[in-house]
Order: C-alpha cells, then sequence, then structure tokens
C-alpha cells in the first residue's frame, strides 16, 4: 500500500512539474492519430481489366515532445507506422517492430542581437540544428517532409540556420552509413531499407543477400560491372528517392523578402555510392539480381569508395497583389531548376524544371491554372547520358496529380512531364472543398519495342477533395480521384511494350479515400470567459 501511494504521489509531482512547464511555454507534448481508408483500383499504375478493387486501412501515430529554453530548442517525435490487420493480434518478438524515432534534434542558439547575454553579433540570429529532422523548403516541390505518405520523410543531418536584414540562410550537411560494427572498413554504403526476404528469379522467397540491393522481381540483367551499367528491366527508374539513399549531401538555401516579393535560391549537392551490376545464387537455386554496394569478397576489386555526384541548383519567384477583400488577391509563382554532373547510376546529368502559376482569390475562392515542365530523355539520348530531371526529396503527391502516376514509388516516364492544370477551392476556417484537372503529357519523344512512337499525351486526372475541421483537434479529409489514361499510359509507365500488352490494362483508374486526423496538445488549457 505504502508502495502504491509512493508511486502515485511521484507521478502527480511529475505531472506537477510538467504543467509548470506548459504554461510557461518551455515544454510541449502533442499527439497524432492519423487513419487513411483507402479503395484503390488504378492509384499510381493502371490495373488489369477485370481486376478487383483493393481496400485497406493505414494508420500513423506520433508522440511530439519539445522543450525551449531561450538558448536551446529541443525536438524529439516518435512514430509508429502500420496497416491495419498487418500484425496478427498476438505476435511474436521475431515479427519485429514498426515503431521509429521519425524526429530527434536539438536546436542550439550561437547568436540573437536580441539576447544582451549572447557575445556574439556579427548576424541578426543564427543557430545549428543537429540530428533527425525534417527539411521543409518553399512550396515542396524538390524539399519537403512528404507529410502525405503515413511513414513521412527526415533526414539525419546538421543544419547550420541564420538570419541577417531580412535574409535566411541554411546551410545542410549529411553523410550516411550503415553500420558501426568492429571491424568494418571504409565507407561504403549500402542505400535502402531493405525487407529481410526477396523474390528470386524463380519467384521463391529467399534471404537478400549481404551488400546487394536487389532490382525488380522477375528480369534479368547483363553482366556489367561499371559504374553506369544499366539493368535491362522495363520498369522505368522511380525518382524523388527511389531505392537507392544518397550517401550523402551539401545544401544551401538562401531566401529574402521585399515587400510583396520573395525570392528564394536552392543548391543541392547529393552524392550517390558506385554500385556494380550483380547476381547471387545458382540457375538451380534462382539468382537474386541487384546493385552491389559492397565487396562480395577477397576478388572483388570494385572500387566501392568511387561516388557519383548531382547537382541541382534554381531559383523561385512568388509575387502578390492586390487583397482578397478588394478586386481580389492574385500570387504569382515562377521557378527554374537545373541539374547537372552525376545521377546515382555515373550517367551525366543535363536536365531542367521549370513552374509557372498564377492563383487568383476573391473572398472565399480561388483559382489557379499553371504549367510545369520537367525535361525527359528522348530516343537519341545516347545511354551514358541522362536528360530525366529528378524532383529531389519534395512531396510530388501535391503538384503532380493526388493519384501519385508521377515521381514517386510507382516509376515515371523516360520521357520526363508536361503538366497543365487547373485548381479551383473554396475554403471556410471550418470547410474546404477543391476540385482539380490535370492534363498530362510527356516532354519528349518515347518508342514502343517495334520503334514506333507513342503519342505524348498521356491521361487526364480528376481530383476531389472535401476537408472539414470538426474541432481544434479533428480533420476530417475526403478524396475522389479518377485517371482517363490514353493508350500511351502503359508505355510511359513501363508497364508494356507492345500494344497486345498495353490493351489488357483498364484505361480508367479510380480512387476514393477518407482520412481522420486527430492531433491533440496534451497542455492545451481551453479559454475560460470572464464574467
Amino acid at each position: 500500500m505504502k508502495k502504491t501511494y509512493k508511486i502515485k504521489a511521484l507521478f502527480a509531482l511529475m505531472l506537477g512539474l510538467s504543467t509548470q512547464f506548459a504554461a510557461k511555454a518551455q515544454f510541449t507534448l502533442q499527439g497524432q492519430v492519423r487513419t487513411r481508408t483507402e479503395v484503390r483500383n488504378g492509384l499510381g499504375n493502371l490495373v488489369p481489366t477485370g481486376a478487383k478493387e483493393a481496400a485497406f486501412t493505414s494508420q500513423r501515430t506520433r508522440l511530439i515532445f519539445g522543450y525551449k529554453w531561450d538558448r536551446v530548442t529541443f525536438g524529439a517525435t516518435l512514430q509508429d507506422v502500420r496497416v491495419w490487420g498487418q500484425d496478427a493480434s498476438t505476435i511474436s518478438p521475431a515479427d519485429g517492430s514498426r515503431l521509429m524515432l521519425h524526429e530527434g534534434w536539438a536546436d542550439v542558439t550561437l547568436a540573437n542581437k536580441a539576447d544582451t547575454t549572447v557575445k556574439f553579433k556579427l548576424v541578426d540570429l543564427l543557430s545549428i540544428k543537429i540530428g533527425r529532422q525534417e527539411l521543409i523548403y518553399d512550396d515542396v516541390r524538390l524539399i519537403g517532409n512528404l507529410d502525405w505518405l503515413q511513414q513521412g520523410r527526415r533526414h539525419d543531418m546538421v543544419l547550420l540556420k541564420g538570419m541577417h536584414h531580412g535574409w535566411q540562410f541554411d546551410i545542410g550537411y549529411a553523410f550516411n552509413q550503415s553500420t558501426d560494427a568492429f571491424g568494418a572498413t571504409g565507407t561504403s554504403y549500402v542505400p535502402g531499407n531493405l525487407p529481410a526476404y526477396v523474390k528470386n528469379s524463380l519467384g521463391t522467397l529467399v534471404p537478400i543477400p549481404a551488400g546487394i540491393v536487389p532490382l525488380a522481381a522477375g528480369g534479368s540483367v547483363a553482366n556489367n560491372s561499371s559504374k553506369t551499367g544499366t539493368p535491362v528491366y522495363g520498369n522505368p527508374p522511380s525518382t524523388n528517392g527511389a531505392t537507392q539513399d544518397y550517401k550523402s549531401f551539401k545544401s544551401v538555401y538562401i531566401s529574402r523578402k521585399f515587400k510583396q516579393t520573395k525570392f528564394s535560391g536552392l543548391f543541392f549537392n547529393d552524392v550517390f555510392g558506385a554500385y556494380r551490376l550483380d547476381s547471387a545464387g545458382s540457375a538451380a537455386s534462382g539468382y537474386v539480381y541487384g546493385r552491389r554496394f559492397v565487396s562480395a569478397g577477397a576478388t572483388d576489386n570494385f572500387d566501392y569508395s568511387a561516388t557519383n555526384s548531382r547537382y541541382t541548383y534554381g531559383l523561385m519567384v512568388n509575387h502578390t497583389l492586390g487583397n482578397a477583400s478588394g478586386f481580389g488577391k492574385i500570387a504569382f509563382q515562377g521557378a527554374y531548376y537545373a541539374q547537372t554532373g552525376k545521377d546515382r547510376d555515373g550517367k551525366d546529368m543535363n536536365a531542367y524544371h521549370y513552374t509557372v502559376a498564377a492563383t487568383y482569390q476573391k473572398g472565399n475562392w480561388s483559382i489557379t491554372p499553371g504549367y510545369d515542365v520537367l525535361s525527359g530523355n528522348d530516343p537519341s539520348v545516347p545511354a551514358t547520358q541522362n536528360n530525366r530531371f529528378d524532383p529531389l526529396y519534395g512531396t510530388p503527391h501535391r503538384h503532380w496529380g493526388y493519384m501519385d502516376y508521377f515521381y514517386v514509388g510507382t516509376g515515371s516516364p523516360v520521357g520526363g512531364l508536361n503538366n497543365f492544370y487547373v485548381k479551383a477551392k473554396y475554403a471556410t476556417n471550418v470547410l474546404s472543398v477543391g476540385l482539380d484537372v490535370h492534363s498530362f503529357a510527356l516532354n519528349q519523344d518515347m518508342k514502343k519495342a517495334n520503334g514506333s512512337l507513342i503519342d505524348k499525351q498521356l491521361g487526364t486526372e480528376i481530383d476531389f477533395l472535401l476537408n472539414y475541421q470538426m474541432n481544434k483537434f479533428t480533420n476530417l479529409e475526403l478524396g475522389y480521384s479518377i485517371m482517363k489514361a490514353t493508350d500511351s499510359m502503359p508505355f510511359a509507365k513501363g508497364q508494356a511494350t507492345t500494344d497486345a500488352v498495353a490493351n489488357t490494362y483498364d484505361k480508367t483508374g479510380t480512387w476514393l479515400y477518407f482520412m481522420v486526423n486527430i492531433r491533440p496538445d496534451f497542455f492545451y488549457t481551453k479559454p475560460v470567459a470572464i464574467k
């Protein structure tokens, strides 16, 4: 009894201290439960005619801790992501865990002119943020936290952040490694979060060979050990992170607002480890084909310390005219980015991306016409060159259709993408309704297996979105999308090389989802009216 009393007293003391901290805005504790129920019939890729719809519910659960002192800010986010029913009701320790640390960082102030106790005064504000953290710049086109994905995106890095006379500047650096084990030599890095097993060429589930990132299942690969070797699979490579994470990166972001105009510049240099195409297994037991990033033994003399360095740089401009209560507000956006250097496969890069858009807002209504161009490879591009723009580590879901046909894990056209769109929205404090229409086309020509060109027009996507703020902490979201694809889509997405195969796919894809997003603030105190 006495022990129970002591535990209760200790818990009450901790709760009281936590409440005091929260009242002084020093300690914060928030949570999130976000469930998303989906009915898929052609999301990301077309499905064969007559295929059954897929339906499931996924869930993200987060605990978000924060602490702020005048010179240190600390943040940590615990996250669990799973599909309902993915685990049996009773599991063993061998089944593993999906609980992970989404964020864990500390931000230390180095300079602050508003704080007289800080002696360093060369800049208005300077701090260094160390640890696992999200990166979010501009409209998350190239750098974002990918919050739509239940897993999100984060980086293990150090970030120097500064403000001076209205200028913002961030300088980032990351360096990845797979192990800290004794006996490990060199800095070769296996760049992927790999499952324990993969299907081999015979369709048998086998352990993934050490040091190899498997390629698409069921294919074959040429015996090519050069850094520029290309796998001979039909599916086009994915972008936006793909299956090969960076070995390291250096980034610089600079922005400045002059009255109603904001300029922002981005430089991002991501470096990838070199690999050679390899296989493991035998003809009798089946092969696993993949990219080998770590030495297979004493006879393996490939230089795994070699790297391929890619450079992305460009400028975004946002300008606003008018106001929403008068004639209306018009917000213009324009951006241009280029990519040079070497891609993940060691090919010479020469690619570009530009976007223009204008949003007219009057009261609760807004309409946005826009046009995106992401360069691609035409059939005459040499095998050692890549003109296909990769939108880095942003949020494609926000820009190139909610059905995620482009620049996500489902693969993207080698010929690039032209995207003309119109977005209309009605929004109040509690309710918003949106309708987006995209017209997708190839940026460059693509050919069928027989050498004939395919039509550049890929399809039209219509996205409907309804969002309702139920209370301070609860948001409900309903979405429905439809893709009306042309006969070119299966070729562009690598699903078909002949007309006979392309005709087996249903050219109409649909997607329905309902999402419940609950984000409580555990130390929130409801204001009390004073009589």
